[in-house]
This record gives C-alpha cells, structure tokens and sequence, in this order.
C-alpha cells in the first residue's frame, strides 16, 4: 500500500503523509511530557529494558533474547511481554518515516540506544534517526541526526563480544560504550570506590555511588546486588 518517496510515505491516492514515532527513556519520561503536553498528539512509546547488565542475545527480541532477557530481571516471559514489549508494539507493527530518540546522557541510557539503533538497523530502517539526549529535567542537552548503519555490527561487538569499536559516533554514544565495558573490572572506578567504602552501611554507600557516579545511570537495585557480590555485604 505504501512507496518510499523523499523521506514520506505515498499512498495509492497519491496523498503524502509523515508518520513520527518517538522512543522515550521509561515511563518517568513519557509521564512528564504527558503533563507538560510535550509532543502532544504524536505517537509516543517507551523503551523499558536496562541492556548495560545480564545475558544478552544478538537476535534482539528474538524469543532467545525474551527468554535470557526475562531472566535477567528475574520476570516470567509474560511479564516481560507486558513490561518491555507491549510499548514497543508500534514500532514493531508500522513503518515510521521519522523516529525520535529521548534518552539521558549516562551509560545506562546509551547502551539502549545502541539497542534501538541495532534494531533500527537490523531492520533496514532507510530514514534519518533524531537523537535527543535531555538532562535531569528532560532539558534538551544534545541534538543529533543519524542513519541507522553499522550499529547492529556495533551491538554485537559490544553487547556480546564485550570488545571495544575503533570507531563509534556520536561521541556520547561512545562514552556509554565505554563505561559499560570497564564498569565491572576489577579495577574500574566504580569497583575501587566500592572496596574503599566497604565500612559505609550499604544504604549510605548506594547514596554515596548515586551522586558520585551520575554518568553510569544504575539504580539502587543493580548498585546494592554489586555490593553484595563486591564485598559480600548482607
């Protein structure tokens, strides 16, 4: 029914239309722009996964990649289906001609981006990509227009070989690349910072790792299971 033309959609009748879709960082996001009637009106869905952690399969939404996925956040595969996948829905059912990205500036925020753009890429998607990266706010801090190739190579190499690009673009992207393949060694900051504070009670050390580690985006949960497997706190 439809014919690419110039970055639209032409149907039989000759009428072009645009079709936007925009991919939002988790609910806390979606709500505020609701409220704030941001991007009143436009098809909006949210990306709730947290690719920085866990077993990870590189046919992403493959029923491998549920499966391992559902796991990892200790869900049943329906959960994760109601959780994850039924946002996405749109983006799966419908060609789009402008996708939208709104995702943070930490490493957590990132390693999806570089899922959605694999996806994007898996799939063939042939239109430029706006990628917006928005502060504590949601204020605009970044604004970049992408293509969606090379980054399915990207996330396998990344996400499943765990070796690090010669090359990754957008710059941010690169950083959050970066963090997510050190975080756990031995060695990296987060694993120092954590063994030098092995007397601080955990709830004051999750604290501590929150405010002082902005840019690698974990939440309480995924802090407090690294201390426990770091130093063996209860």
């Amino acid at each position: 029914l439809y014919s690419r033309l110039n970055g639209g959609l032409l149907t039989k009748k000759g009428f072009f239309t645009m079709k936007n879709i925009h991919i939002l960082n988790g609910q806390v996001m979606s709500n505020h722009f609701k409220q704030t009637g941001f991007l009143k009106q436009e098809t909006m869905i949210t990306f709730n996964e947290a690719m920085c952690f866990g077993s990870i399969s590189g046919d992403i939404f493959s029923d491998e990649f549920i499966a391992m996925r559902a796991k990892v956040h200790n869900v049943t595969l329906t959960q994760y289906e109601d959780i994850t996948l039924k946002p996405l829905q749109p983006l799966f059912n419908e060609e789009f001609t402008h996708v939208a990205l709104w995702f943070d500036a930490d490493m957590f925020c990132q390693i999806n981006i570089l899922t959605t753009l694999a996806w994007l890429d898996h799939k063939n998607h042939q239109h430029p990509i706006e990628l917006n990266i928005v502060g504590d706010q949601f204020e605009m801090l970044e604004k970049y227009t992408l293509e969606a190739k090379g980054y399915y190579a990207l996330y396998k190499q990344v996400l499943i070989d765990k070796t690090t690009p010669h090359h990754i673009e957008p710059s941010i992207l690169k950083k959050g690349v970066d963090i997510y393949l050190t975080y756990l060694n031995q060695d990296s900051d987060l694993m120092v910072y954590i063994r030098e504070n092995r007397n601080v009670t955990q709830k004051k050390l999750v604290t501590l790792i929150i405010k002082n580690f902005k840019n690698y985006g974990l939440g309480d949960n995924r802090y407090i299971k690294l201390i426990k497997k770091k130093i063996g706190r209860a």
